[in-house]
């Protein structure tokens, strides 16, 4: 790619990741940090680069890279998750139950969402993972007491 195109798309993608003046990585320094990469093969897409940076500790060499594959790596591909949960919003919250507040909408739809993930979990093991996490917090609570 020209280096004319390279800093223009790397311009563009900086605006894209700025909010309220505030912007996640430099277009120039992402162009420069493209053009200083080592021979990859063409066909390499945003996780192998990311990996490939990770994998040779070149995060701090390649930081605005770094951040730029972060976000572009964790971008939903499609809106199936986000139909998914309207349409259990749906079933929710009924005519009859539009008076429910927020916070215990937002649970039930969790719960709803993961159910089958939750049939698969022995509640036990739920249980003695939450012991094992809490008993340690109450002791250094009460021993700080």
């Amino acid at each position: 790619m020209p280096k004319d195109t390279l800093q223009k798309h790397c311009t563009k993608v900086e605006k894209t990741l700025t909010a309220a003046g505030e912007s996640d990585i430099d277009g120039a320094e992402i162009a420069q940090e493209i053009m200083n990469l080592p021979e990859l093969p063409t066909q390499t897409t945003a996780l192998e680069m990311l990996s490939f940076l990770h994998e040779n500790n070149l995060q701090e060499l390649y930081p605005n890279l770094w951040i730029a594959l972060r976000i572009a790596v964790t971008l939903p591909v499609t809106v199936a998750s986000a139909e998914r949960s309207f349409s259990k919003l749906k079933l929710i919250k009924t005519y009859l139950r539009s008076s429910m507040a927020q916070e215990r909408l937002s649970g039930l739809a969790i719960i709803s969402i993961n159910a089958e993930v939750a049939q698969q979990l022995s509640y036990d093991v739920l249980i003695d993972d939450f012991a094992s996490r809490l008993v340690p917090l109450l002791t250094d609570l009460i021993c700080s007491y």
